[in-house]
């Protein structure tokens, strides 16, 4: 959790340091996701469906460039094929360029780093989050729509995906993250 308050800290300064109005754009969303493992590990699970729900902000550089970050409940794992499932959830921290097209630039696609901070690890309904890594680093890209209601307001949908770059659990089981999620929410320029 203190890392997960670091980069916070080190992330907000460059949210608020707009200069003008419209520099900032706030967000609030939420989605379903599919996740699973991949790695040499991985044949014995399947893909769990789960939710995502969170709040980011964009700083814009120019009309078409912008630096996005924030903090989403995510929530990944797998399911075994016995049936039981795992739960990771996570606090997802993206460090995204955001290259925004189209004639209007509602048009959006993402992509950068990404850290996850373990906050549950179940099986079962039995904790074992002593068993999983407690961090995790990653690539994510994605692609997105906003739809303007007003000049602050607007609606957006989009497809994310992320891969983990670091083991999941302890033991050094060839097993990571992964998950797609498709999400809606609001957009609210400041």
């Amino acid at each position: 959790m203190n890392r997960f308050l670091t980069v916070l800290l080190v992330a907000l300064p460059l949210l608020l340091s707009a200069q003008e109005k419209g520099d900032i754009e706030l967000s609030i969303g939420g989605g379903l996701t599919l996740s699973m493992f991949y790695g040499s590990d991985s044949e014995g699970y399947e893909s769990r469906v789960a939710f995502q729900a969170g709040v980011t902000g964009e700083y814009y550089f120019s009309d078409r460039w912008g630096f996005k970050t924030g903090a989403i409940y995510d929530s990944k794992g797998g399911e075994a094929l016995d049936g039981d499932p795992l739960k990771f959830d996570y606090i997802f921290v993206p460090l995204y360029a955001n290259w925004h097209f189209g004639q209007d630039r509602n048009w959006y696609v993402n992509f950068g780093p990404y850290l996850d901070f373990l906050v549950l690890a179940e099986k079962e309904d039995i904790d074992f989050k002593d068993n999983i890594e407690a961090f995790d680093l990653g690539f994510g890209a994605g692609v997105g729509r906003k739809f303007d209601v007003s000049d602050k307001l607007s609606i957006f949908v989009e497809y994310q995906g992320a891969l983990g770059f670091l083991e999941a659990f302890e033991n050094g089981n060839k097993l990571f993250n992964s998950r797609s999620a498709v999400n809606a929410g609001v957009a609210f320029a400041l």
